[in-house]
C-alpha cells in the first residue's frame, strides 16, 4: 500500500532522516518507534507532503508521491492525525469535521461520514455544536481522528494518539484505532510513545533512532526482543 524506499530529509545542515525504507500492506497496523528526534514525526510529514524529502521515494499504490502537494496527498486517500491533535480550537466540533471534508463535494458522503464518525465516537455527537478548544484532550483528540476520517482516506497517519489524555481514555482511543482499521480497511501508520500499547495493536514495527531504521520485525517479536524491551518497554 505504502513503501518508502532510501528517504532522506534535512532541515538545512541536518539530516533528520537518513536513507530510511519501509512497507505498509494494505490493511495493516504499522507501528513506528524510537526516541524523541529520531525522526518519526518527520517521517509522517514527509508523507503527508508537508516536509519535502531531500531523496528517495515514497510510493503510493505503486506511484511516487514524494513532494506533492498536502491537498493533493490528502486527495489520494491519505489522511494524517498530526501530534498536538491541531485542531481548530474556535470552531465547533461539527465545524472542525467539516473541516476534514473539505475535497468533498458530495453532500450526501458528507452527512454519511459524519454519522460514522459519531457513531465511532457518540462523545463527540453528544458535544456536536460545542467549541472544539473546550473538549477535554481525550476528547480533543477523538476529533482530530474523526476530521482525518471526513476526506474517506484508505490510509490514515497518526502522531502520538496518547500524549496528553487520561489513561482511561488512551485504552478508548486505540480500541477505536483497531475498530477504524477493522471496519475500513484502512491502513495505519502510527507513531506512538506508549510502545508497548502500538506494538499490542499494529502487526509490524519499525524501530527508528538518529534518522535510521535499526530494526524490523513482526510486532509480537519486537515486543520479547531485548534491546526494543530495554530501551522502549521499560524491561
Amino acid at each position: 500500500m505504502l513503501e518508502l524506499k532510501n528517504l532522506s530529509v534535512s532541515y538545512g545542515a541536518i539530516n533528520a532522516l537518513q536513507g530510511i525504507s519501509l512497507q505498509i500492506q494494505d490493511g495493516d497496523i504499522v507501528t513506528l518507534i524510537g526516541a524523541n528526534g529520531a525522526g518519526k514525526t518527520t517521517t509522517l510529514k514527509t508523507i503527508s507532503g508537508v516536509l519535502a524529502a531531500r531523496s528517495g521515494e515514497i510510493l503510493y499504490g505503486g506511484r511516487n508521491i514524494a513532494n506533492l502537494k498536502p491537498h493533493q496527498i490528502v486527495k489520494l486517500g491519505i489522511s494524517h492525525v498530526p501530534e498536538g491533535r491541531m485542531i481548530f480550537a474556535n470552531l465547533t466540533v461539527h465545524e472542525n469535521l467539516m473541516m476534514g471534508a473539505f475535497l468533498q463535494r458530495d453532500k450526501s458522503l458528507v452527512r454519511k461520514e459524519v454519522d460514522f464518525v459519531f457513531a465511532m465516537f457518540p462523545r463527540l455527537k453528544e458535544r456536536e455544536a460545542q467549541i472544539a478548544g473546550t473538549l477535554s484532550g481525550g476528547e480533543q483528540q477523538m476529533l482530530a481522528i474523526g476530521r482525518a476520517l471526513m476526506s474517506q482516506p484508505k490510509f490514515l497517519m497518526m502522531d502520538e494518539p496518547s500524549l496528553g489524555i487520561a489513561p482511561l481514555l488512551v485504552k478508548t482511543i486505540f480500541e477505536k484505532i483497531v475498530e477504524i482499521n477493522r471496519e475500513r480497511r484502512i491502513g495505519i501508520l502510527l507513531v506512538e510513545q506508549n510502545a508497548n500499547l502500538a506494538l499490542e495493536i499494529s502487526n509490524y514495527g519499525y524501530v527508528l533512532e538518529t534518522g535510521r531504521i535499526i530494526l524490523q520485525d513482526t510486532s509480537a517479536a519486537l515486543r520479547q526482543n531485548p534491546q526494543v524491551k530495554s530501551a522502549y518497554l521499560g524491561g
